[in-house]
């Protein structure tokens, strides 16, 4: 039985999480559920995207995604069905796969078209589910909806370069559980477009001329742990998913606080890289 994972911005107060996992049981009683998130920020399909991505890969191959996030049914924000490096992935097109197929072109898509068989006011539990199920058992997409050939771009999750290469843009995409600001600026396109060059960051009014490849990078362990006091300083770092992070060393958001509060940088604010 495939594993069946859960990203929503239901939050775990309210009935809905428990109502899609039961409805799952309900179907498939030896089913395999696993909850990836359900505290992405209200409608924020970037944020979803981010967690997804780094998250879908930890799981066997054949392993079946619900992404319930501004998952409504209306002209503009129609339902679809993939497989992706030989995951699938059940969601609304509204933009949320663009980061996941940034790099892996979808082997497979389709419009879900079963709507009109259900009758729904909330199509995670009703629709989704559905397809989850019927995947779940070794149907396959055709049954479910009618192969389309491209999905929705989200262009915010996307950074650019300036037509000389000497400078990449990009945003804030993510603020994680310590206040680290997250951009979408991946290590391969610093490495593919810098080639080597010395280079400047420049988030908000800071500016960081080294990218550390852990945190801890900014520590001199010669000097007693009493003299370090290094709590609170800020670092650039390729994060473990490989993307450009603004980071305070040790933040806290209750206490010390974070980069996003500390620094001000929050969700699609600017983020520039200028090599020389």
């Amino acid at each position: 039985m495939s594993i069946i994972t859960l990203t929503t911005d239901f939050g775990t107060k309210d009935h809905f999480v428990g109502a899609v996992k039961g409805t799952i049981y309900s179907e498939l009683p030896n089913a395999r559920i696993v909850d990836i998130s359900h505290h992405i920020s209200p409608f924020n399909i970037t944020e979803t995207a981010y967690i997804l991505k780094n998250a879908y890969k930890s799981f066997p191959e054949g392993s079946i995604h619900i992404i319930g996030v501004d998952s409504e049914l209306n002209e503009e924000n129609k339902h679809i069905a993939l497989i992706l490096d030989n995951h699938y992935f059940i969601c609304p097109d509204n933009g949320v796969i663009s980061l996941l197929a940034s790099e892996i072109k979808p082997e497979k898509i389709v419009e879900i078209n079963i709507h009109d068989r259900i009758e729904t006011s909330f199509p995670v539990l009703d629709v989704f589910v559905k397809v989850a199920c019927h995947i779940a058992r070794g149907g396959t997409l055709e049954v479910i909806g009618k192969t389309i050939l491209n999905f929705k771009q989200l262009v915010e999750l996307q950074p650019s370069v300036s037509s000389d290469s000497s400078t990449i843009s990009g945003n804030i995409i993510y603020v994680d559980n310590y206040g680290n600001s997250i951009s979408n600026i991946s290590k391969k396109l610093f490495q593919e477009i810098g080639k080597g060059r010395d280079f400047e960051v420049i988030a908000n009014k800071y500016s960081f001329k080294k990218i550390n490849t852990k945190y801890s990078d900014i520590i001199d362990f010669s000097v007693s742990k009493e003299q370090r006091q290094k709590d609170g300083t800020r670092l650039a770092i390729f994060n473990t998913a490989n993307y450009l992070e603004i980071a305070m060393f040790r933040s806290n958001l209750n206490t010390v606080g974070g980069a996003s509060s500390l620094l001000g940088l929050n969700y699609r604010d600017v983020i520039t890289i200028k090599f020389s």
